[in-house]
């Protein structure tokens, strides 16, 4: 199969599907992962808080944790990005070009405005893909429930997972050690109800078998 995985920002795919990722690369799937934005960011201080330099180099070296075939950068702004027809269609012209058969993308009720913007280009440009699963990348409360209707084992995976995840070693260093053991957590509470020890949840939007 081909999987491709869309991601606001560096970070974002190795938080919510990391470990399903390494799983379809174990099994011989061709993996390609899109980060939307550079990534780069300032406070509203305007103080920089992550360069683009630093933002590339730490997605690359977690892409090759993973062992994603192909890294591609949108280079949109940081946190402004916006469901238009510009992002539809480049993210369309990707699934295209490379023959998607599943996608992996950000929850379209994510708090975060790039994220939810991501979700709803990703519904209208892989409206020709059979597979699509919705992921969630951050903590935040939301208005929304987020539906875990379908799963994956991540257990031979886990330590991949959170290697890649640490890779992004300033945005481990800025958030602190909670960041970290609150996604193993939530994976492990995941696996739990499925009598798994880790396993990562997705709300379906559509899986064609």
């Amino acid at each position: 199969m081909n999987v491709l995985a869309i991601g606001g920002h560096y970070d974002d795919i190795e938080l919510g599907a990391g470990g399903s990722i390494a799983k379809h690369v174990s099994e011989g799937d061709n993996v390609f992962a899109v980060v939307v934005t550079h990534s780069a960011y300032e406070n509203y201080d305007g103080k920089l808080v992550r360069s683009k330099q630093t933002a590339w180099e730490e997605g690359v070296h977690a892409a090759k944790i993973l062992g994603v075939d192909d890294l591609i950068c949108l280079n949109y702004e940081t946190k402004n990005v916006k469901y238009e027809t510009k992002l539809i269609e480049d993210l369309n012209k990707i699934m295209d070009e490379k023959k998607i058969d599943v996608v992996y993308t950000h929850w379209i009720h994510d708090v975060h405005q790039d994220h939810s913007a991501i979700g709803k280009a990703t519904l209208n440009a892989a409206r020709h893909v059979p597979r699509i699963l919705m992921y969630r990348s951050n903590w935040y409360i939301t208005s929304q429930q987020f539906v875990e209707n379908f799963f994956v084992d991540i257990t031979p995976h886990i330590s991949k997972k959170i290697d890649s995840i640490k890779a992004h070693e300033s945005e481990c260093d800025r958030r602190g050690e909670k960041w970290m053991k609150f996604v193993l957590q939530q994976n492990y509470n995941t696996g739990i109800k499925l009598g798994l020890e880790y396993a990562e949840g997705f709300e379906v939007v559509k899986w064609l078998i």
